[in-house]
């Protein structure tokens, strides 16, 4: 069995994609220092804020909204495209977001915004929106280089979490919440590392379960973000047409096709993110209920609980265990998770124009 053995783990996960996912704790602690060494001025009269990023840049958009939905009284929207909305304006912060800061779409949007006199900050390892932050002397927050994208998201999202906190807008404390994500992260991998068997890994486990299927990911509430991240792991680690949706959404055109074309589900295995604690008696039932559907037409059904006590650590429990499975799906499908191929083609094509 491939994923027994760490040696045979290693010798196809070349880039070791696996290791990199083992420093998510690290890279929150790291943020928060790289932040409190950046110069992020206060911003006042902010009445929106805009996420303006691609890929594993903007979920971490998607994230931060999903966790401050309870905390903060100004409305957050996640952009992914080259423009912004016509509203966007000298109350609107923008957050660029792109790792290599060279994406083009965000490079586009951070122009527009610095056009419109929107207060900007921006992240990223360095690239063009470096530069362009330089030239404009608008506030950069520079990550560390030299990871894929999709693994700097702990840099990302939390960089642009403690920028909300370090400007002034968020006045909300999130220091508890921070602390403990931290804590439940670094127990948690010990439980799920490439070192631990497969009878006592969890993550393994539901990666064998998964094969060769198509995951569809359901989540709700805070978790809506977590299941798009598994989707897209699943895109780019195990190399897997995947799919995502939320609930209640989902309840009102997703099941028809459930239940009229059932012969669909043996290409399918579903996986419902689950918070008993915080599921009300509708969303329980809901749940409840497209379970017994899906198992009544012979679907792969797993249900994945969130652990923790904050909504922040839960919402983060949730996204490296999916990150670790897809990791592990790649292995047992006995391709290596790091290559975009199909990605580098396009942007050679792009770069034609």
């Amino acid at each position: 069995m491939i994923l027994e053995e760490p040696t045979h783990i290693d010798e196809i996960d070349k880039d070791h994609m696996i290791d990199l996912l083992h420093c998510f704790p690290e890279h929150i602690e790291e943020s928060r220092d790289i932040i409190q060494q950046s110069n992020i001025p206060k911003i006042y009269n902010i009445q929106q804020i805009i996420f303006t990023g691609m890929g594993g840049s903007a979920i971490s958009g998607d994230i931060i909204q999903s966790y401050l939905r309870e905390k903060l009284n100004i409305p957050i929207i996640v952009n992914r495209t080259y423009d912004l909305p016509k509203w966007a304006n000298k109350h609107t912060l923008v957050i660029a977001q792109s790792y290599s800061g060279n994406t083009e779409e965000t490079l586009s949007s951070f122009k527009l915004a610095h056009q419109r006199s929107c207060p900007l900050i921006s992240i990223s390892s360095g690239g063009k929106l470096k530069e362009y932050c330089q030239r404009r002397e608008t506030p950069f927050i520079q990550i560390p280089s030299g990871y894929p994208p999709r693994s700097a998201t702990g840099y990302l999202l939390f960089c642009g979490l403690f920028s909300l906190k370090a400007s002034g807008i968020l006045q909300t404390q999130i220091d508890v919440d921070i602390n403990e994500t931290i804590q439940d992260l670094k127990e948690m991998r010990k439980k799920i590392h490439k070192d631990v068997p497969l009878t006592e890994n969890c993550a393994k486990q539901l990666a064998i379960q998964i094969g060769e299927t198509i995951p569809q990911i359901y989540g709700w509430g805070p978790y809506g973000p977590i299941a798009k991240r598994w989707a897209t792991q699943f895109n780019e680690n195990s190399k897997l047409i995947a799919r995502y949706d939320t609930v209640p959404e989902c309840n009102h055109n997703d099941i028809v096709g459930w239940a009229g074309h059932p012969s669909a589900s043996q290409y399918f295995t579903c996986i419902l993110l689950r918070d008993p604690k915080l599921e009300t008696i509708q969303m329980k039932a809901r749940l409840e209920f497209m379970k017994r559907l899906l198992q009544e037409i012979s679907l792969g059904v797993i249900e994945v609980e969130a652990q923790g006590k904050s909504i922040l650590a839960k919402m983060m429990h949730l996204m490296y265990l999916g990150d670790y499975i897809s990791c592990y799906t790649a292995v047992q499908r006995q391709i290596d998770p790091s290559p975009v191929a199909i990605i580098t083609q396009l942007k050679e094509a792009l770069d034609k124009i």
